[in-house]
């Protein structure tokens, strides 16, 4: 017997505008039943769960992930990382591709999708836009896709050349995926490890401008409207852990102009600013780097009113050895999966009010539509078996020491979180109990 029931939760499905006391029933690894309470109670399952005074909701869904598997599997491997995605209640992530080698071939897609990965949530990947990430020469996009790529991205690096780009964002189109963009404009940010402002260079390190990020943004704009204009396709940009207000707002004119650019947000960057470096703290080293002040209140304005699309975790563990050294010499980076939730909770929803369905569309529904899994993001019936089970009332503090990943890279250790999961299912089966 398949059948699980999960009685006398608050259902909040964004996609299918549902806020209410309901009963769901999954069977066989789909949704089957999303009743009034009552409804299903002569349903015999195999398993019962009790969710009275919990929130039920469609499994989160993260498109920004860093498995570090093939080439980097002291840091973390597909087990360990979804394992950790499953205790934040994410249900389903994407691997990004700067792995070692580099997943830009369909054995390499094929390889790392394999059950023999041990994956504890679904898992999806966006193959490399360019051959080795290097910018020069695009990957086969048509047989990438064929294999499962949801989009492609050389995520780490940004797309440079103009010519390049243009042509990643013609076959993108001509696929119906976006092209995932790492905005950086790297002729700008050479030798730089953190935001460009005072605490910089109270440190004595070289900053990263705002105008790094927001270049490339608008020079793929630029590209989106040539090509609509010459090739009359539509091409979609998704823009990666947009940090900055002069980005967000060349994506608001984007939009208003007609043109398909979506983005993503990361926890960090709505949580803290570049003060979080203190005393060269490398936990607080990522790039996009923590931004000053009023780039963290345009992020947290984006995401009120819309212009950013979904959260976003880049979740990117490191080796303690890789972390403790100088801070320029130490890799960019932080685990994000099992805080992203919490932080959400936090700062969005008791700081800045944003109702609770909204930060799970975000969450969910928001980002299965930018890579296009209509049957993922939502309960409803027929879709998979994707849920999580949260206490939104809960208070916790997230310990390290306790991480499903393999690395304990994060500024949050010790950090006050909202909402605690206590369980998360992947197409019908438990595989996360808090």
């Amino acid at each position: 017997m398949s059948d699980l029931l999960i009685l006398n939760g608050r259902v909040i499905d964004p996609a299918n505008r549902v806020d209410e006391a309901r009963d769901l029933l999954l069977r066989d690894g789909k949704v089957a039943a999303v009743e009034k309470p009552g409804s299903l109670k002569d349903v015999e399952a195999a398993e019962t769960i009790d969710a009275a005074g919990l929130v039920v909701a469609p499994g989160l869904i993260d498109v920004h992930v860093h498995l570090r598997e093939p080439g980097q599997t002291y840091k973390e491997t597909i087990a360990t990382g979804t394992a950790a995605a499953a205790a934040g209640g994410f249900t389903t992530v994407v691997a990004m591709p700067n792995t070692l080698p580099v997943n830009d071939s369909v054995a390499g897609l094929e390889w790392m999708l394999a059950p023999e990965r041990g994956a504890v949530v679904k898992l999806f990947a966006m193959p490399a836009a360019t051959l080795g990430s290097m910018g020069a020469t695009l990957t086969d996009f048509a047989a990438l896709h064929a294999a499962g790529a949801l989009g492609f991205t050389d995520d780490g690096k940004p797309v440079l050349e103009d010519e390049i780009m243009r042509a990643a964002l013609i076959a993108a189109a001509r696929l119906g995926v976006p092209v995932s963009q790492h905005a950086e404009d790297t002729h700008l940010t050479g030798g730089c490890s953190m935001n460009a402002g005072p605490v910089a260079f109270r440190l004595g390190l070289r900053g990263m401008t705002v105008e790094a990020e927001s270049r490339i943004v608008e020079r793929d704009i630029r590209l989106l409207r040539e090509i609509e204009k010459s090739e009359g396709l539509h091409p979609h940009l998704h823009v990666q852990h947009v940090s900055t207000g002069r980005a967000l707002e060349a994506i608001r004119e984007a939009r208003q102009q007609g043109l398909h650019v979506t983005c993503e947000a990361a926890p960090h960057h709505f949580t803290l600013t570049d003060e979080a470096v203190g005393d060269y703290d490398t936990n607080a080293k990522m790039n996009p780097p923590l931004r000053a002040e009023a780039d963290r209140q345009a992020v947290l304005s984006g995401l009120a009113d819309g212009t950013v699309d979904c959260i976003a975790t880049d979740h990117a563990p490191h080796a303690a050895h890789e972390k403790e050294q100088e801070f320029e010499r130490a890799p960019n980076g932080i685990t994000g999966l099992e805080t992203a939730l919490g932080l959400a909770l936090r700062v969005l929803h008791k700081g800045q009010g944003l109702a609770l369905g909204r930060i799970i569309a975000l969450m969910s529904a928001a980002p299965a539509g930018i890579v296009s899994l209509a049957d993922r993001g939502s309960l409803k019936t027929g879709n998979w078996g994707d849920v999580v089970v949260f206490d939104p009332a809960a208070e916790w503090s997230f310990a390290a020491k306790d991480s499903r990943s393999k690395s304990r890279n994060t500024p949050f250790d010790g950090a006050a979180m909202s909402g605690r999961v206590k369980a998360t299912i992947s197409e019908g089966r438990v595989v996360f109990r808090g």
